[in-house]
């Protein structure tokens, strides 16, 4: 199975995203689609059977579009899309110019001269032209296919209102004879479609603030690039370069590829990647990302990744497909989202029928009025809308912040976690050892021990041999360190290793190996090992014959976020768990520095899956974070899996939601995704509570029915502007999001 994400054009409501998400379902090949109206997005899953212009050609025939084979679709849909918000404002001030006179003068009833339902009929005429004529074609493609969207009821509403008041002003006397007045209402007709595309401008600005989380992303990546060929240096588009070419990146600018340095250095603040504010360190061998900003050096930087290939490309990629999917949540606004149109047009026609059975004939305008307003209050947008808009807010958001979600049910299932299990290694702590304390003789001084120990720790291949090196290096600054001659190198397995050096022989080992050798000095150093025991030290010795010379207390050190990490999590009522194969005096050092409570230790990846199957069956709803293969179970298992991006590949394949940071503060901005979640998901819940109270209430005043008790009823024109602020009330809701603290 494979999985695309098409941009869609030609939306004019939840129903038409609904109607090409079943077109695109229907065709060969596809096993799943997705479509999204406010991200104007199709997610395609498929299989070797799929044709994209096949697909592409049944979406045109139902009167959309598809952006197939650009080489930057979004790129290309946010064009068209630009064309089109164009011209739809030139149609906005063109209608509203015609409809501000034809609203004075419907609502000047005391106010008579010959010709005024003339002027009237052709000012609703032209807006009709205007501004209606591409929704009553809509419609009416629609219709030949028995299909309808929200342009069916407006196209109904406008030209039953408009068709009505023409005839009664050329036969009066029809209505005179069955004893009713001949009132026009063309400033109906013609401010239902003044208002419905003013509520469609709003609400595609609207839409606009919901992705400029996206856009700010896509515009960190510069257009151009200084190639290095033969003849120098020379400014190319970026779409121009290819993989292996040099590149020159001048201080000041942005990166515009991903490469690995090849000359020069600088310091490049990765901060939009790694949210790190401090510069990093770029020399040859270094590897630099596209979108981040070179400080004062020049960098020559050989291409390894370009355009849609460039991990900031990636990342917007991730969120584009993320924002296209579907929440759960979403599931009952799509299935009255499927049905409204067609429900309402039937409520329409009962509201028209009933006025006439409990009114008689003499309430036909009233019934008219009544039918008309059911039509063009109801909208399936702002439905369509409640939970699309409210995702794309949230996930632009947490982009923005270094979370990426790869799709709207993970972001749905992490507002309801209330366990998140954690990874030791490499995820609460930083994944390497690290020399914490020392005793070091009194007698000895640097000179004697440090060339010789660091000399046989880089030939050991122990997992704390490189902590020792980093630790002499550190110690001593490096200086006047030389290799030494080593004989008789051997490695005692499960114990340490034991060399010579110009005629005197020496050891490394851990505490095994001191009570082998030196069994005294053990003695004297019991305070020492004691307490290092009880932080879970890995511990080091050096010595020669029965004397010791250097003792190390070796850690994983924590990440300097980790406790806030965990208390943040705390304080939203989520309950930590520390899962990790370590021993389980070092689990439990861990566990009581951060505060958690719940900790298991010696855990093998199967026990880990287990461990989150029990949360599971005991009613929680359970996160798991980590960064290697040992977890990937686990994270299959969870509701919601969190990997890292610096750590395995697989681990970030299966993870829904990915933490990009630096080694030290990846997995800083985990109370955030939670919080955000929480936020974003309450947003959709508010969002559907009022499109569905507004469409409830809405229908009932429109129909008459509270008419026998207060004298209600809603005008066509006053239900046509509501109509059209709904949609622009639930995406102004949406974006809130932007602006919420997390």
């Amino acid at each position: 199975m494979s999985q695309v994400a098409y941009p869609l054009l030609k939306l004019h409501c939840a129903g038409c995203a609904h109607r090409a998400e079943t077109i695109a379902a229907a065709q060969p090949g596809v096993k799943k689609a997705a479509a999204n109206f406010a991200a104007g997005l199709l997610n395609i899953e498929y299989d070797a059977g799929f044709d994209p212009g096949q697909l592409r050609k049944a979406i045109q025939d139902a009167g959309y579009d598809l952006i197939i084979d650009s080489r930057d679709p979004f790129t290309e849909q946010e064009k068209q899309n630009r064309i089109l918000y164009v011209k739809l404002k030139r149609q906005v001030i063109a209608v509203w110019i015609l409809a501000v006179p034809l609203m004075v003068l419907g609502m000047a009833h005391g106010w008579h001269f010959p010709g005024k339902d003339v002027s009237m009929m052709w000012l609703a005429f032209f807006i009709l032209y205007i501004g209606g004529r591409g929704l009553v074609r809509n419609a009416w493609n629609l219709a030949r296919q028995w299909s309808a969207n929200m342009d069916t009821l407006v196209a109904v509403s406008t030209l039953v209102s408009f068709g009505f008041s023409v005839f009664t002003l050329c036969f009066p006397q029809y209505w005179q004879r069955h004893g009713l007045q001949a009132h026009v209402y063309f400033e109906a007709s013609g401010m239902i479609i003044a208002f419905v595309l003013l509520g469609k401008l709003m609400e595609g600005r609207a839409n606009n603030g919901t992705s400029k989380a996206l856009k700010d992303l896509m515009r960190l990546q510069p257009d151009t690039a200084f190639l290095i060929d033969g003849a120098g240096e020379r400014e190319v588009p970026v779409d121009q370069l290819r993989q292996g070419q040099r590149v020159s990146v001048h201080p000041g600018a942005q990166v515009p590829v991903d490469g690995v340095v090849r000359g020069g250095s600088s310091y490049v603040n990765e901060s939009m990647i790694t949210g790190e504010p401090v510069a990093v360190l770029k020399q040859k061998g270094s590897k630099v990302v596209a979108g981040t900003i070179n400080q004062k050096g020049n960098l020559e930087v050989e291409i390894s990744g370009v355009g849609q290939g460039t991990v900031l490309a990636g990342i917007v990629r991730m969120v584009r497909q993320a924002q296209g999917s579907k929440a759960p949540v979403q599931r009952l606004a799509d299935k009255v989202a499927a049905v409204f149109v067609p429900v309402i047009l039937c409520l329409s026609v009962l509201t028209f029928v009933l006025w006439l059975v409990f009114g008689g004939v003499s309430f036909f305008e009233q019934a008219l009025l009544c039918a008309l307003s059911v039509l063009v209050i109801a909208c399936p947008c702002a439905l369509g809308l409640a939970t699309p808009t409210a995702l794309m807010v949230g996930m632009g958001r947490a982009a923005q912040n270094h979370i990426l979600i790869k799709d709207a049910a993970a972001l749905e299932n992490l507002a309801h976690v209330d366990a998140v299990a954690v990874d030791k290694t490499g995820t609460l702590t930083m994944g390497t050892p690290v020399v914490s304390e020392y005793w070091m003789a009194e007698d000895m001084s640097e000179k004697e021990w440090a060339s010789l120990l660091r000399t046989a720790e880089q030939k050991s291949e122990h997992p704390l041999a490189s902590a020792v090196v980093k630790w002499v290096d550190g110690k001593t600054g490096g200086i006047g360190l030389s290799g030494e001659e080593l004989t008789g190198y051997e490695t005692v397995t499960g114990k340490g290793l034991v060399f010579a050096c110009k005629g005197k022989t020496f050891w490394i080992g851990g505490l095994s190996f001191l009570q082998e050798k030196a069994s005294r000095a053990a003695g004297v150093l019991r305070p020492v090992i004691g307490k290092w025991q009880e932080k879970a030290y890995s511990l080091v010795f050096f010595g020669q014959d029965e004397t010791v010379f250097l003792a190390l207390g070796i850690s994983d050190r924590l990440k300097p976020c980790a406790v806030e990490v965990v208390r943040g999590l705390h304080a939203q009522g989520v309950d930590v768990h520390l899962l990790t194969g370590d021993h389980e005096k070092a689990a439990s050092a861990l566990a009581s520095e951060l505060g958690i409570k719940r900790y298991k230790a010696g855990m093998l990846p199967q026990d880990k899956q287990d461990y989150i199957k029990r949360l599971q069956e005991s009613g929680h709803k359970t996160a798991m974070v980590g960064d290697g293969v040992n977890d990937s179970q686990a994270l299959a298992e969870a509701d919601v899996s969190i990997a890292l991006k610096r750590g395995t590949d697989i681990a970030v394949n299966v993870a829904s939601v990915v933490l990009v940071g630096n080694e030290q503060n990846d997995i800083s901005v985990l109370p955030q995704a939670v919080s955000l979640s929480r936020k974003t998901y309450k947003v959709i819940r508010q969002n559907l509570f009022w499109a569905f109270i507004y469409n409830v209430i809405g229908i009932v005043l429109a129909s008459g029915l509270l008419f026998p008790f207060f004298g209600w009823t809603l005008d066509p024109m006053i239900a046509s502007a509501a109509m059209a602020f709904s949609s622009v009330s639930v995406v102004s809701n949406s974006l809130r999001l932007k602006f919420v603290k997390i």
